[in-house]
């Protein structure tokens, strides 16, 4: 009998004992046809053994690599694709660069200064405007997500003269819903609280009435009878 404890690493979970075993002793084989003709056979038993990679992209080849990482990159058979090493395995992805960018306008961010710089390159005047009243209403939109206020048009013109040189002008009013600070909500909630409190005592009178009038209708109580 063979314990846990006597026996060698477990590379992949995923594929028990006796796939492990069973490339163990394709490393062994020193016919190569006879080796190469099992692990075609032991990839088809990887196969049935996780069907749920059937669905991802490069089922056989995820296959193939497992097989060199359960036998340690021994195995000296043909793979259809390129064979894995453990210098390939190892190796970290080189680090992704960080977008670095630096907005002339902090509190608006970089997309809206590139919005903006469309805008002033813009020819077309009709374009021009509709990039004037979009970039406006953003604006003021973010205006009252930070600070929890109405703005005034006037105010949002003027700053949006200090960051164009004056060279951009809205027509149309931006209309952003105002915030409505949390004692206007606890009120509403207070008042649709007693409203469906209220509600609650008209149904139960309803159904005390009701109650009341079919008993009234029944006729004289039934006396048990006595043997």
């Amino acid at each position: 009998m063979e314990y846990n404890t006597t026996r060698n690493h477990l590379i992949m979970r995923e594929y028990g004992r006796h796939i492990q075993k069973m490339i163990e002793y394709l490393v062994t084989l020193e016919d190569k046809e006879k080796r190469q003709r099992n692990a075609y056979a032991v990839i088809e038993l990887m196969g049935f053994l996780n069907p749920h990679l059937k669905n991802v992209e490069d089922f056989r080849h995820k296959l193939w690599d497992h097989l060199f990482l359960i036998s340690d990159f021994k195995l000296e058979v043909s793979s259809p694709y390129p064979i894995p090493t453990r210098e390939t395995l190892r190796a970290r992805p080189k680090p992704l660069k960080y977008p670095k960018r630096y907005p002339k306008f902090s509190h608006l961010g970089k997309n809206l200064e590139i919005v903006i710089n469309k805008a002033l390159a813009e020819e077309n005047p009709e374009k021009r405007n509709g990039f004037a009243n979009a970039v406006a209403y953003y604006m003021k939109l973010a205006y009252n997500n930070w600070h929890k206020e109405t703005v005034h048009d006037d105010a949002i013109q003027s700053e949006l003269t200090n960051l164009t040189a004056g060279q951009l002008e809205f027509t149309n009013t931006p209309y952003v819903k105002s915030f409505r600070p949390n004692e206007n909500r606890e009120r509403d909630r207070q008042n649709f609280n007693d409203y469906r409190g209220k509600r609650n005592q008209k149904f139960q009178q309803r159904s005390n009435n009701g109650r009341n009038d079919r008993n009234n209708d029944r006729p004289g109580k039934f006396k048990k009878k006595r043997y």
